[in-house]
């Protein structure tokens, strides 16, 4: 299509918004009533005969239990012994043992069709070909490694296992690394940079949904296709299921932006949509790459609320660095068609001189390395003074939860910030059945008061951190496509760490007793602030005494200790 017609052609698909965005849709083609009487109430409407089929199966095998009671017993005894000799992860053992032992008639058979993997064992097999070849475009920089290995032993042997077992993720200087501590700073810079791009933009995310945020970018995706810059985006079909139509990305090649769905929902039960693709990448011209826990949705940025105040982080890396965020991107575009390393790996990686090491990777769920998880775990074990983490949720295996325990008890500040305000309350609860048991240990537990804290970060003794998608539970560790950076002595960390203290300003500490816990009844423990404004020339509030007296009058008034005691503060007198 040429330049002109393709301008014609956004006018006429476009709608123009007052605050310069761009909207596909229409009001009104989203929202549950819509869903319903949709593609999605057909697919549900299927989905949930199938799943009244299997009951039905069960249930007349249920009526025939007492029948063949010793054949029940005998059955589930020989499943626990075939799981305890199976190569699973222990924690999924001991879930499956748990299940077979009290429902046998439905657990035995749910559990050869999970093992089965029915609809994704072409996906792993396909997944498992493009990550092979993707090895040999991401050669270890020998002076960076042997740099790395002089500096800091520990943090070389960390490198050499992502580019080992961790999926062949090289280390690298010549990056500079800029931290976000929220959604609007990233939208900002990410604006900047898309105005930028000469060659190609790479979009990668989990949640891509109409409104200020998109419809901003998307104007400027729209214009630089226009331009004749190769403009690709791709967003996971399970999570966007109600909120994006079928047609979606129909509507985006229209504009000249190519588009692909990972896992679509199809109406059929499938263990398939259990792997989602929750990365977030954004790659411009192979020489800047973002990072982190921002979505492409209004409530990353704070324009909506959606459960209080949204907090959020994300790095921008510039320099070589870059190429394992293409390369993943890349990897991901290729599963249903030929890939196209060669065309934009070809050049030599572009190179900003900066201090410190940049190792971008990623986490794959078919290949049975948790590489996530062993980040986490092996930045745990070697921390001497701290480790910080912002982390959404809290749904620990074993191995994790020891790891942060003995950190604790041998003595250094392990310290989780966790939002106060959750997005989903089953997932709240279960991180609280972990509280008593780290506190115990040591570990120290904050909530967030303003909100919902979205961030994935790990900060180590002002030297080391991790910024990304992975979150601290069970299915980002185990069943998610993941992505984050580990960085070592990069200018960032610092600002890294002054965002953790900042965050913590706004948040009470968990007190270890169930009571307290259960009942949300733990004391503040942080400093409360007051600020008013001054003009240029005024003495100081404390020199102020009017000023100082009716502000302090203030707080203490019926007005001032009703808003004191939404945001969980006490006066201290």
């Amino acid at each position: 299509m040429k330049k002109e017609e393709l301008q014609q052609n956004m006018k006429d698909r476009m709608q123009q918004f007052e605050d310069g965005g761009l909207r596909l849709l229409k009001k009104g083609q989203k929202g549950i009533v819509h869903a319903i009487f949709s593609r999605f109430g057909l697919v549900l409407l299927l989905m949930l005969l199938q799943v009244g089929v299997l009951w039905s199966v069960f249930r007349w095998f249920g009526g025939l239990l007492p029948h063949y009671f010793g054949g029940s017993v005998a059955m589930s005894a020989f499943m626990v012994v075939y799981i305890l000799n199976s190569e699973m992860d222990n924690s999924a053992k001991i879930t499956w043992m748990v299940t077979i032992a009290i429902l046998p008639v439905v657990g035995v058979p749910l559990f050869f069709y999970v093992k089965s993997n029915i609809g994704h064992n072409a996906l792993k097999k396909r997944v498992t070909h493009l990550t092979e070849e993707a090895r040999g475009l991401q050669p270890q920089p020998l002076a960076a490694a042997q740099e790395l290995a002089e500096a800091d032993p520990g943090a070389a042997s960390l490198a050499r296992y992502l580019h080992g077992k961790g999926g062949g993720f090289s280390v690298y200087r010549n990056t500079e690394v800029t931290y976000f501590p929220g959604g609007e700073a990233k939208f900002e810079e990410l604006l900047r940079q898309l105005e930028k791009a000469e060659k190609y933009i790479f979009l990668e995310y989990f949640i891509i949904d109409e409104g200020l945020m998109w419809g901003k970018i998307l104007e400027v995706l729209a214009r630089k296709a226009a331009e004749g810059v190769d403009v690709r985006v791709m967003y996971d079909g399970t999570c966007e299921f109600t909120t994006l139509p079928r047609d979606y990305p129909s509507r985006l090649e229209k504009l000249g932006i190519q588009c692909r769905v990972f896992s679509p929902v199809q109406p059929f039960v499938s263990t398939h949509y259990n792997y989602r693709d929750h990365r977030k990448i954004l790659v411009i011209d192979g020489k800047v790459g973002f990072t982190g826990g921002v979505n492409l949705a209004d409530e990353y940025i704070n324009h909506i609320e959606k459960y209080g105040r949204w907090k959020d982080a994300a790095v921008m890396l510039e320099g070589e660095a870059v190429r394992p965020l293409t390369i993943l991107f890349l990897e991901m575009w290729s599963i249903l068609r030929e890939p196209e390393f060669e065309k934009f790996l070809s050049v030599p990686p572009h190179s900003v001189p900066a201090k410190g090491f940049a190792a971008p990777y990623g986490d794959c769920p078919l290949d049975g390395e948790r590489v996530g998880e062993m980040v986490y775990i092996d930045l745990l074990n070697r921390a001497k003074r701290y480790i910080h983490i912002m982390t959404p949720y809290l749904i620990l295996d074993g191995e994790l939860e020891t790891a942060l325990k003995f950190a604790a008890e041998r003595g250094v500040d392990v310290h989780l910030i966790l939002p106060h305000v959750p997005d989903k309350k089953f997932a709240y609860a279960l991180a609280k059945t972990h509280y008593k048991s780290l506190l115990d240990s040591g570990v120290k537990i904050s909530e967030w008061l303003p909100g919902f804290v979205h961030a994935k970060v790990f900060v180590v003794d002002d030297s080391e951190a991790v910024v990304g998608t992975i979150n601290l539970d069970y299915r980002s560790l185990y069943h998610h496509f993941e992505n984050a950076v580990w960085m070592k002595d990069t200018t960032c960390i610092p600002a890294i760490e002054k965002d953790f203290q900042k965050t913590l300003e706004f948040c009470r500490d968990v007190e270890p007793t169930r009571e307290s816990i259960r009942n949300e009844s733990y004391p503040i423990t942080s400093a409360f602030y007051a600020v008013t404004a001054s003009r240029v020339g005024e003495p100081p509030l404390e020199e102020r005494s009017e000023a100082a007296t009716a502000l302090l009058q203030w707080i203490l008034s019926q007005e001032g200790q009703e808003l004191v005691e939404r945001t969980g503060y006490v006066p201290i007198s």
